[in-house]
């Protein structure tokens, strides 16, 4: 059981990505076509690449097992806990967006949250720049997340000093 929740670590950047590119893609198709029902599916994924990894989460198993293993490409690899709470983020904007859609009835509000999860996972996804990572890297400077969260994190910070 406890390997079922566990989350990798490193984290292939080429899956990453591939995960970004999707969710991007179907956030961009629930906003633009006000298509609410989208909203939990998206909910779903983040919370299950939160607490298992790819394990459960479709886009996750599709990236990881099928996609970036028959991509012929050097891929980079970076710190687990970085990207953890990058979809923890994630998972944080699309419950609340299902919540206002579906309990609250604001979708202006609901469609917006997921509006700017689309930016965030366009970038991810092109240029590969984690914006939750960054926010993780963050707390790290300040001393908000410890350093014993993510030894390696913690030596690039060192480093980079």
């Amino acid at each position: 059981m406890e390997s079922l929740f566990s989350f990798p670590n490193p984290v292939n950047e080429t899956s990453a990505r591939l995960v970004a590119g999707s969710v991007a893609v179907l956030a961009v198709i629930a906003v633009a076509f006000q298509q609410g029902w989208l909203l939990p599916v998206l909910a779903y994924g983040f919370l299950a690449r939160v607490l298992t990894g790819p394990t459960l989460s479709p886009l996750g198993l599709l990236a990881t097992r099928v996609v970036t293993p028959r991509l012929n490409v050097s891929h980079r690899y970076s710190p687990g806990p970085a990207k953890r709470f990058a979809q923890a983020i994630g998972a944080v904007f699309t419950v609340t967006a299902t919540l206002l859609y579906d309990v609250a009835g604001q979708h202006t509000a609901a469609f917006a949250l997921v509006a700017v999860l689309a930016v965030f996972a366009s970038l991810e996804a092109a240029l590969g720049l984690c914006v939750g990572c960054k926010t993780f890297y963050l707390g790290m400077r300040l001393g908000l997340v410890p350093p014993a969260v993510c030894e390696d994190c913690a030596r690039v910070l060192a480093a980079e000093s």
